[in-house]
């Protein structure tokens, strides 16, 4: 049991530094969750947690919701969700995760080094930046630091990003998670997590919020950057050393 109240207290600190970061937990709550539990199960369980998660950002951001982003972006990262999430019994996993670690890695620091560039709210932006972001979350379960890339290219001011990435994310993960529902990636007996992820979900979105208010809008933007660079670091050097 004590392995558990472990995991309760890291998926609370993936939580707050996810919503503190923009684009959710699940960049951090993966690799958390893999240390204990199979990788199926992890799957199953993070699409919960973030279904929890996303709802409690939107209540608490509600206000700072951009409708236009959030269906453009949001409809074909809900379609190849489920795309991504069905192959994910037939593809292997490792080298894809090693080449977004790569990809984003390098967006990140472009978009550090040349902070003042931006990216068109173009339509075709939109649906590419949905659609890859979707896929991957369905295929390998985190697909949020594509989508936060993307809408940080847009410069989006904080309150905007987290509460429009969340409503995106909550179609995405709620698709999702009815396809690992039928693969049989929840295994009954974890459900018995399901009650605190949503208490953590809710007080770890409460205290990134607390977090968020105290933040310049361009400090929070390299908070971002530099939240993907680590952890896409630290996937690559998982899968060399793995």
């Amino acid at each position: 049991m004590e392995k558990y109240y472990l995991f309760y207290l890291l998926a609370l600190i993936s939580e707050v530094i996810g919503t503190v970061s923009g684009f959710g937990s699940s960049i951090l709550f993966v690799p958390i969750a893999s240390l204990f539990f199979d990788f199926k199960v992890v799957l199953g369980i993070t699409a919960l947690f973030h279904v929890f998660s996303n709802i409690s950002k939107i209540v608490l951001f509600r206000q700072g919701i951009d409708k236009n982003i959030a269906f453009k972006l949001g409809i074909p990262a809900v379609i190849f969700v489920i795309i991504g999430a069905i192959l994910n019994k037939y593809i292997s996993q490792r080298e894809i995760e090693l080449l977004m670690s790569i990809l984003l890695i390098g967006l990140s620091v472009f978009l550090l080094i040349y902070s003042e560039k931006t990216l068109a709210q173009t339509n075709q932006s939109l649906f590419l930046g949905g659609g890859i972001s979707g896929f991957l979350a369905g295929l390998i379960g985190t697909g949020g630091a594509i989508r936060g890339l993307t809408l940080m290219a847009f410069n989006l001011e904080k309150n905007i990003f987290i509460a429009t990435s969340a409503l995106i994310d909550l179609g995405v993960d709620s698709s999702r998670a009815v396809v690992y529902f039928l693969n049989g990636y929840m295994a009954t007996e974890f459900l018995f997590t399901i009650p605190f992820l949503l208490m953590i979900s809710i007080v770890g979105t409460w205290l990134g919020k607390k977090i968020i208010n105290k933040i310049p809008q361009t400090v929070f933007r390299y908070i971002v950057l530099i939240v993907i660079i680590i952890t896409s670091i630290v996937q690559t050097v998982k899968y060399i050393y793995s």
